[in-house]
């Protein structure tokens, strides 16, 4: 990457190295992602091109290739450049394995983010209480525009792909820079939605510009500022619980958060299924009517204003084109909407660990026992006999 555009995203805030991503988007919506790694020290920014989102993988290497700079064996580096502009594409969950180089892992695109593997979601739950993280994520459901401000690139750019991964099964449709270029701070005016990260220094021009309706999160200091009221947009019960799930998960290892959002997706979306009709030469086509009928008040208000977004209208086009190739649809998604019942829009999302039930299990036995020894004392009973979780228990 030349000097002039090093100095688009150079930045002086002492982080000694930083990765961080910029993306690329043609005329037909595709991404292209660029995967950096910025050395404050040195003038020097390492760039690998890839339409495939491999963040750990593809900052791994650049770890590698940074190296071989350092011990200046530049003739190694462009072996193993060359090395891996040949090799093919692994399968899901597929090893390459390179001498130069560990070998490392091909993501499994069918897999859920999972915390601390997944850099990126785990930047965003760190930096992001749950509170403002439900903001977001309804200011997303409502197409709003919104500027992510940080002033680490790496927590900046990691913030705003996890924020877009949360609508899975949906994508963002439209504008997305997770960092955006000092040259190019007009596009914070632009009147239609946008998800945009910009680095802290630039923040008072920013402002400047006079925005107005637009949701803006200061992820180092953890505040966020909207002009809108979206959460009471969302059926309460969808969100009460996705909040319930947030708060239990967010500070536990695993897929947990991620798969909040998505049963959070399937209980709000998931009824798309049930509006899936046939015309008599077979082809199948969505009915909005009845895909809004027999809902709660909450749903179809918020199913109404949904369906005229462009992320939902990609999605059920996507649906529909897989459907009339003879296919069916197969993914996480339609596998979590298998476990709710989306049909009324009535669900609620619930997320209590094992032991916690145990735990209540227990509770409400010690209340029985208390209780039946007490009217034993009073009724002079010498045996009480009661089912509890199919056991039978005897109290003499």
């Amino acid at each position: 990457m030349s000097t002039s555009h090093i100095d688009l995203f150079r930045v002086r805030d002492g982080v000694a190295v930083q990765h961080f991503t910029f993306v690329l988007t043609d005329l037909e919506g595709c991404q292209r992602f660029g995967f950096c790694r910025l050395t404050n020290s040195t003038h020097t920014c390492l760039c690998i091109l890839s339409y495939l989102p491999w963040f750990e993988v593809f900052y791994k290497l650049l770890n590698n290739l940074a190296d071989y700079l350092t011990k200046g064996q530049t003739n190694e580096m462009k072996v193993l450049l060359a090395a891996l502009y040949q090799q093919p594409i692994p399968l899901a969950n597929g090893s390459v394995t390179l001498q130069m180089v560990p070998y490392f892992i091909a993501p499994d695109p069918r897999s859920l983010p999972s915390i601390p593997e997944n850099r990126n979601l785990t930047e965003l739950i760190v930096a992001v209480d749950v509170g403002n993280l439900l903001q977001l994520y309804t200011s997303m459901l409502f197409e709003r525009r919104i500027l992510i401000f940080a002033s680490k690139l790496s927590t900046l750019t990691s913030c705003v792909h996890a924020l877009s991964a949360v609508l899975y099964p949906m994508y963002w449709q439209h504008i997305f820079i997770p960092v955006l270029p000092p040259h190019l701070l007009d596009y914070c005016c632009a009147p239609m939605p946008y998800l945009i990260g910009v680095h802290t220094s630039l923040s008072e021009k920013v402002r400047s510009r006079g925005l107005e309706e637009v949701v803006i999160l200061n992820v180092d200091t953890n505040t966020l500022e909207t002009p809108f009221d979206d959460l009471k947009g969302i059926p309460s019960d969808v969100m009460s619980g996705l909040k319930v799930c947030l708060k239990r998960q967010a500070v536990s290892p695993g897929s947990g958060v991620s798969r909040a959002f998505l049963k959070a997706q399937a209980l709000l979306f998931g009824g798309y299924r049930d509006a899936l009709q046939s015309h008599k030469d077979g082809e199948i086509w969505f009915n909005e009517e009845l895909f809004l009928a027999h809902k709660s008040p909450s749903m179809r208000q918020f199913l109404q204003s949904a369906v005229h977004l462009q992320f939902f209208k990609q999605f059920i086009d996507n649906r529909l084109d897989i459907l009339n190739k003879g296919k069916d649809p197969d993914d996480l998604f339609e596998e979590e909407i298998l476990k709710c019942d989306t049909t009324t829009g009535m669900c609620v999302c619930v997320c209590v660990c094992e032991r916690e039930i145990k735990s209540f299990y227990n509770i409400i036995f010690s209340f029985m026992c208390f209780f039946f020894f007490i009217c034993r004392k009073r009724q002079n009973i010498s045996t009480i006999s009661w089912q509890f979780k199919g056991k039978s228990f005897n109290l003499y």
